[in-house]
């Protein structure tokens, strides 16, 4: 049987293109430095505006927070609820989100509406679109 044997299987095609991800380590640490926060009970926002026309965006789960496996969840529910806000994000930034401890537990409903607030607080969502 030659691959691909399940053609059903379209989750494939829903990812992120990389040149919305903020991946090098230099990125991040420029972010931090020279960005601006925004804190949640479950998240924390970093964000500084660019030149570049694209947005970038990075994650960062501590240790702390649980094993490989629950740091990677929250980290894929964290990458969707963000694809859905993409195309409702203002242009030309790199943001960070990073996850505290207290999101352990939280739904993804919870998680997406401190996404929002976040967002909507950095006035980092193009005028007059929210996504619920």
């Amino acid at each position: 049987m030659k691959w691909p044997f399940l053609p059903q299987l379209t989750f494939w095609r829903y990812g992120v293109e990389k040149k919305y991800r903020l991946r090098r380590n230099k990125d991040f640490q420029y972010t931090y430095k020279k960005g601006r926060s925004l804190g949640h009970p479950l998240l924390v926002l970093i964000y500084r505006k660019t030149r570049n026309a694209d947005i970038r965006i990075g994650y960062s789960v501590t240790k702390k927070f649980g094993n490989a496996v629950q740091r990677n969840q929250i980290k894929r529910q964290l990458r969707e609820i963000l694809r859905l806000q993409l195309p409702e994000l203002k242009q030309g930034c790199d943001i960070i989100f990073i996850v505290r401890r207290e999101a352990k537990g939280a739904s993804y409903k919870s998680l997406e509406e401190a996404v929002n607030q976040l967002l909507k607080r950095a006035k980092l969502v193009k005028q007059g679109e929210t996504h619920t």
